[in-house]
This record gives structure tokens, C-alpha cells and sequence, in this order.
């Protein structure tokens, strides 16, 4: 016979005291919220299912049992009783969407032409009734699909172990289980040798129950303390671990019971494959990351007392939380009734919004329309804003009014704010469903905001010294809140326009841009996973767009959007305009920028999305955010380098000359190749192996991989070349032009210094294919 957590006959509720087992076997009778509420608390029933659907039967039950005489005190009751039950388990995602659930029907319900309580009633029972059901069926697709992601994830052939912790059972859901579900289901495929259950301290679900269920059905397991595990796993004893969830981030970082955490680590040490198992309802998208969860802290007693009796010594602290967060990078996947939620190889980040929108669980709702999008923010709505979310706050320290808000942005697109507290800052980065600086006549997604914080946290774990972190995405909002980079820190480009020199600048950008191509690129990464990324990047089709057409198209035909120092380069603009060399080099470029999926590029990396001291360099601006060729990035950061320098003329003076900072810049582009370069082989050597691109068993000998090396970065030197000439010419003839040239005043002045930037954009255009290292390209621009 199997386990049955909750009963439910002819509208009466019991729930199996789960404190009594596996002694006795009792079940208690559940009048209504109240009783439920107290079942909750005292763990008399547990696990986010169960508590879940006890939780709204308890709803159905109290009432038919209490019946109002109107519609709208019929609704009210609902709404009470939903904020008590809530209140007893506030991390358990489940309950909160179950109540939000019953509370939604009753309203409803209300609101129809001839509504009365009985008509709410029946719904709200029906609902209940169908959350039961739904719960049983979702179980077993929970185990069927984790079973399988199991045994593909492992890939031995004999049966395997596996170990879970706390209880996931049929007496933490209305049936059959989560993470032991998936045991279960392994089981009955024959893919099970041993299931290994931790006891679960302090409380001992794992120890009175998990135990109690398994020998219950006749699967082999067996009991080990909390502390034994790491031994285990030490013996190879341990094939995969799998836990069940209280609560889901958006980022994949997973609350559950005390102690998955030491697991998590404890698996990630020994290689072994860590799972989580959970209905799509513990999936709570509204947090960004596992920091915004409420901890549930439980009573000393479960320590320092066993039956009653205090066995601990008197006056001594206890820190007793029911349960811990487990960061996603050590998750391998998350299991759902819907399918298994993976993520790229070696991130920390899974793609779950994007995966519940293509199984239909959650709305694409696609990008705001003008009429209904969010407001801007101003220093009092902010402020709001940030005090509403607890942990944000805390960062800033203080009260609201102790904060100080400046707004920075000084970019085409977004609104940039940093607000600064007594305990620290943070920048506020929003994006309104216009380009901020045309306005409304150019309409843009706000999902723009969205991949920029996906790569920030992807390139953050390739190279986590330049990046900074990101603290929350609020889609909704339409902004990310992120690290502070303070002062000192400048912004590059502004640092190269008043003549600074940052010796370490090339060392540090070479070596990032290699890391973020090479992990995100197939030479690092399998199929599989590089095309996923591929989909979910390559969605962020208005920003491409705009580099489609402002850098490869309309500076090269008459566009409302082109600009230029008039009339001192007119004949330039018409050159561009008109020369089919030209046309057919960028059109050119413009395909294999359109084609190529190399990497996951930052889309737009100049020196005004650089945040630099002479020691620190940090990446910012990513909302451009998509694969692409690998030499995109590389050559736009070397093309506004270049810009720099071709500006020095316009920005020297009788006490400096900027011979200094001319050679230092001209330095900067050969040295951050010849870093990208030794970075790009060096990984390419020591991690070749977990790509798909030059298989080892195609390129064994040390010779042969060699050449492709040299074959390959040859090819990407002369893109990134290409896509310089591109870049550096689409600032002096197209929109958004750059501080370096506009801050010259003089317009003869300045139309020279871009006269000279322009001859080296078209020769880098028509030629880049042609050259062979570096030293032709300072000789180019020392030439010009």
C-alpha cells in the first residue's frame, strides 16, 4: 500500500503525524486553516508539497465548514485564512503560490454575474481538489525525467548510488515524491543499486522518514549521519546526489533543508553530478538570487533538548535555521515535471525564465509597448525602490534619507545611478522602452537590460577580477542593480582624453578578452551547450540591429542618423559614401558579423565602457550582449584605442606634447593582442579538451594543434582588424560620436585628428586581411 501523507474523503482532511514516525502511524483530523497552521509550525506534516496542498484543502474544508451569508465576507475569509497559512513556512515557494492561487479563484469567482458564496466555495474546493491530483501526476514526471538525467549525467553501466537528504517522499508531497521520486523511479527502471539517506539533523526526517519510506517499499538504502557523507563520497561510493527544494531563484540558487549545502560542496569537490528536484511552483521568478530568500529560524529546543530533556548545557547560543542556500554553480541541473532545466558548461547560471517561457509554464509577455511601460525613476522612487528590497538595502546601510542619489549616465541608451549609503554604494542601471538619446521616435526593449546582466554574471565566473556583480535583474523594472566601482576608478576613455597613462591595461584586457572568448566559444565548450547559449543570446535582436545598421550600413549611404565636422569632412563622408572598395570590405564584415556565433561578446567594449585605476580594469555597458565573431570585441576595444590616439593631436599643449601617452596607446593595442594571444593558446592547451571545435582525437599531435592555433588566430587577428576600421570609422561619420574628438574645440583641430582616423579606418577596412602582426598596424597609424 503506498504512503499517504494527506487523506482527503467527502471534503475531510488528515494528515499524517509525520513527528510520530516511524514508531506509530496516526493521522489527524484538520478542521480548517488553524489546525493546518499548527500542522505547519510543528511539522506535524512537511515538505514543500505537502505543505502546499494541505494547506489549501485545510482553505476548502474550514470553508464549508464556516459559511458566510455574502459574497464579499466569503472572499475576505479567503484572503485571511491564505495570509495565516503563508505566514507558517514563509521560505516555501509552493505555499505562497498555492494560497496566491485560491485566493485569485475566489475572486474571480466573485466577480461573475451571479456569484454567491456557494459558487466560490465549489470553486475554491475544485481547485483544491485538482492541486491534489495535479501534484501526484507532476511527482512522477518529476521522477521519470530525473532518472533520466541521472543516468545520462553519470554514464556507467552498472546500477548506480545515489544519495539524497531530508525527506522528498511520498510524506513531503501528496504522492510519490520529488528528489526520491527520482529514486524511485531509477528503481523501478533497474538503474538503482543502493539509495543512501542522510539522517537530517537536528530534526531527522532523513533518519525517521526518508528511511521509513524505503524500507517501506522494498528499495536498498541505507542510513548515514549528516557528517559521513563526505567519507562516502571519498570511497566512490556515491554516483549523484539529489535534493528536493523549498524555494528556486531565477539564477538557480536553491533554498532547502539545512545541510544540502555542505552536500552541494561536498559533491562539486568530488566530481559528482548534484541535482535538485522540484515542481516548476518552487520556481520563484520575482528573486534574482538565492540572497533575497527568507531563512526560516526554528526553535533552540531542537538542539539543546531530545524528548523533552534538556541535554545540552544551559547558556550557550543557538543558531538553528531550517534551511540553507545552495548557489547554482554547484547545481548540474534542475529536475522539473516539464523537463530538465541545464545550463552551458562550467556557468553558474541557468536559463529559467527562458525555459518555463518555452514550456508555457510562465507568459512571454515580450518587450513593454510605450503605452504601458514603466516610469522613470527619480531620486524618490528610487529610493523606494531599493528600501523595498531588504537586502539591497543593506548594502547601503542606514535610512533612505542618509542616501545619496547622482544620476551618471552619460551613454546614448540607458539611466545610470549611483546611489552611495553610510555602509557602501551601488549602481542603478535602467532602461526605459526608448534610446535615451533620441527619446520616444526610437522606440527599444527593455529586455535589453536582461542580457546585459546575463553576461555579466557569465564573464564574471570566466574572469571574475574585471566584471562586476550583479545584484539584481528586475525585469519588470527594466533594471539591473550592480557592484559599485568607486573611486578612483574612471572611466577609461576619459582617463586617455586628458593624457593618463594605465601600464597594466593591456595585460588585464588581453587576458579577459581571451578568457570570455575562448569560454564561451566551441574550442571551450560542447555543441549542445554553445547552441543553447546561442538561442538565448541571439533573442536580443533590436541591439544587434542597431550595430547592423549603425556601424556596417548607414555610415556608408545617406541616414538621418549620420554626422560628421562640417564642412571640413564632407569630401570624407562622400568618399564613404561612394568608394565600392569600401562598400564590398564592409559588407564583408557586416556578413560575418551577422553569420558567426563564435562567442558571447560584449557587443560594444570601448574605452567609455571600461571603468579603470593604473592597477584595476572592470567591464561595464554590456546591454549589446550577443555571439558573435570572437574578433568583434577584440577589434573594438583596439579601434577606440586607436581613436585616442589620433585625438592626442587635438588635446596637446605647450608643457606636454602627449608624445608619452601617443606611445603608451600604440603600445596598449600591440601588447593587449600579444596577451589575448599567449591567454587564447595557453587555455587552449590546458582546456582544449572540453570543446567540440579541434577535437583532441582529430589534433593528438602537439605539431597539428599548433598549426590550428596559428590558422585560427591569424583569422581572428584579421577580423578584429577589420571590425576596428569599422568601429573607428562609424564614430566620426554616424551617430554617437566620440568624447575623444568632441571635447576638442577647435573644429579645424579637431576635423584633422579625424581626417587622419579615418585614413586608418579605410586602409584597417580594405586590408585587414592582408596583415600579419601587429607591428603593420602601428606603422599603419603611425603613417596616417
Amino acid at each position: 500500500m503506498a504512503l499517504e501523507a494527506i487523506r482527503y474523503r467527502d471534503g475531510k482532511l488528515a494528515l499524517l503525524d509525520q513527528r510520530l514516525l516511524p514508531h506509530e502511524m496516526v493521522y489527524v483530523d484538520v478542521r480548517g486553516a488553524e489546525d493546518a497552521k499548527e500542522a505547519i509550525a510543528s511539522m506535524a506534516v512537511r515538505g514543500a508539497p505537502a505543505i502546499a496542498i494541505a494547506a489549501v484543502l485545510a482553505m476548502a474544508v474550514e470553508l464549508h465548514e464556516v459559511q458566510h451569508e455574502n459574497v464579499e465576507g466569503t472572499v475576505q475569509h479567503v484572503k485571511e485564512m491564505a495570509t495565516k497559512l503563508v505566514e507558517a513556512r514563509p521560505t516555501a515557494v509552493n505555499l505562497s503560490h498555492a494560497c496566491d492561487a485560491m485566493v485569485k479563484a475566489a475572486e474571480e469567482t466573485a466577480g461573475e454575474e451571479g456569484a454567491d458564496p456557494s459558487s466560490i466555495r465549489q470553486r475554491v474546493s475544485a481547485l483544491a481538489k485538482d492541486m491534489l491530483a495535479e501534484d501526484v501526476r507532476c511527482n512522477r514526471e518529476i521522477g521519470r525525467v530525473g532518472a533520466k538525467a541521472i543516468a545520462e549525467s553519470v554514464r556507467v553501466p552498472e546500477a548506480l548510488n545515489v544519495l539524497t537528504h531530508c525527506n522528498t517522499g511520498s510524506l513531503a508531497t501528496a504522492g510519490y515524491g520529488t528528489a526520491l521520486g527520482v529514486i524511485r523511479s531509477l528503481y523501478e527502471e533497474g538503474k538503482l543499486k543502493n539509495a543512501v539517506c542522510t539522517e537530517t539533523r537536528p530534526y531527522g526526517q532523513g533518519a525517521r522518514l526518508t528511511a521509513f519510506e524505503l524500507v517501506h517499499d522494498g528499495i536498498p538504502a541505507t542510513l548515514i549521519a549528516d557528517s559521513a557523507a563526505a567519507a562516502l563520497m571519498s570511497q566512490g561510493k556515491v554516483n549523484a546526489v539529489v535534493v528536493g527544494a523549498d524555494r528556486i531563484a531565477e539564477n538557480g540558487d536553491t533554498a532547502n533543508k539545512i545541510g544540502t549545502l555542505s552536500l552541494a560542496v561536498m559533491a562539486k569537490y568530488y566530481g559528482i553530478p548534484f541535482f535538485v528536484a522540484a515542481p516548476v511552483s518552487s520556481i520563484d521568478t520575482t528573486m534574482a538570487s538565492g540572497k533575497e530568500i527568507e531563512i526560516e529560524e526554528r526553535s533552540p529546543e531542537e538542539l539543546t533538548h531530545f524528548k523533552g530533556a534538556r541535554v545540552v548545557v544551559e547558556n550557550i547560543n543557538v543558531w538553528n535555521p531550517a534551511f540553507d542556500v545552495t548557489p547554482s554553480d554547484l547545481v548540474t541541473g534542475i529536475i522539473t515535471e516539464v523537463g530538465l532545466i541545464s545550463k552551458p558548461q562550467s556557468s553558474a547560471r541557468f536559463g529559467i525564465r527562458d525555459f518555463l517561457v518555452s514550456k508555457g509554464t510562465i507568459p512571454d509577455v515580450g518587450p513593454p509597448s510605450l503605452e504601458t511601460a514603466h516610469a522613470a525613476l527619480d531620486e524618490a522612487s528610487l529610493k523606494q525602490y531599493l528600501s523595498s528590497h531588504s537586502s539591497l538595502a543593506a548594502m547601503l546601510g542606514g535610512s533612505p534619507v542618509e542616501w545619496s542619489i547622482r544620476e551618471i549616465g552619460d551613454g546614448n541608451i540607458n539611466f545610470v545611478f549611483v546611489v552611495k549609503g553610510p555602509d557602501g554604494g551601488l549602481v542603478v542601471k535602467q532602461g526605459l522602452p526608448y534610446v535615451r538619446s533620441i527619446g520616444n521616435s526610437w522606440p527599444l526593449s527593455c529586455d535589453r537590460l536582461r542580457y546585459e546582466a546575463h553576461y555579466l554574471r557569465r564573464h564574471r565566473e570566466c574572469y571574475p577580477d574585471h566584471v562586476p556583480e550583479v545584484h539584481l535583474l528586475d525585469e519588470a523594472m527594466g533594471l539591473i542593480v550592480m557592484q559599485y566601482i568607486a573611486p578612483p576608478h574612471i572611466v577609461l576613455r576619459k582617463g586617455i582624453t586628458t593624457g593618463r597613462i594605465f601600464p597594466k591595461l593591456a595585460k588585464q584586457m588581453g587576458k579577459f578578452l581571451a578568457n570570455a572568448a575562448f569560454k564561451t566559444s566551441l574550442i571551450g565548450n560542447r555543441t549542445a551547450v554553445h547552441r543553447e547559449q546561442v538561442l538565448f543570446y541571439n533573442r536580443n535582436i533590436p541591439m544587434f540591429k542597431i550595430t547592423e545598421d549603425l556601424v556596417f550600413t548607414e555610415p556608408y549611404m545617406e541616414a538621418d542618423h549620420n554626422w560628421w565636422t562640417s564642412p571640413q569632412l564632407d569630401e570624407e563622408a562622400l568618399f564613404m559614401r561612394t568608394d565600392p572598395e569600401l562598400k564590398l570590405a564592409i559588407s564583408n564584415l557586416k556578413r560575418k558579423f551577422c553569420e558567426q556565433t563564435q562567442a558571447l561578446i560584449h557587443g560594444d567594449l570601448h574605452t567609455g565602457s571600461l571603468m579603470v585605476t593604473k592597477e584595476s580594469a572592470w567591464i561595464i555597458d554590456a546591454e549589446f550582449a550577443m555571439y558573435g565573431p570572437i574578433g568583434f570585441d577584440v577589434g573594438a576595444f583596439l579601434g577606440n584605442l586607436l581613436l585616442g590616439y589620433f585625438a592626442q593631436e587635438g588635446h596637446r599643449s605647450l608643457d606636454n606634447d602627449r608624445s608619452s601617452v601617443k606611445h603608451w596607446l600604440l603600445s596598449c593595442v600591440s601588447d593587449t593582442w600579444a596577451f589575448f594571444e599567449e591567454e587564447f593558446r595557453r587555455l587552449w592547451d590546458t582546456d582544449g579538451a572540453n570543446g567540440d571545435a579541434f577535437s583532441p582525437k582529430l589534433f593528438g599531435s602537439d605539431a597539428l594543434k599548433a598549426s590550428a592555433q596559428r590558422l585560427f588566430l591569424q583569422e581572428v587577428l584579421q577580423d578584429a582588424l577589420g571590425f576596428a576600421g569599422a568601429k573607428m570609422a562609424r564614430r566620426i561619420v554616424g551617430l554617437a560620436h566620440v568624447e575623444d574628438f568632441k571635447s576638442i574645440a577647435d573644429a579645424e583641430l579637431r576635423a584633422a585628428c579625424e581626417r587622419r582616423a579615418l585614413h586608418c579606418a579605410w586602409q584597417l577596412l580594405k586590408k585587414h586581411h592582408k596583415v600579419t602582426n601587429m607591428e603593420e598596424v602601428v606603422t599603419l597609424a603611425k603613417s596616417c
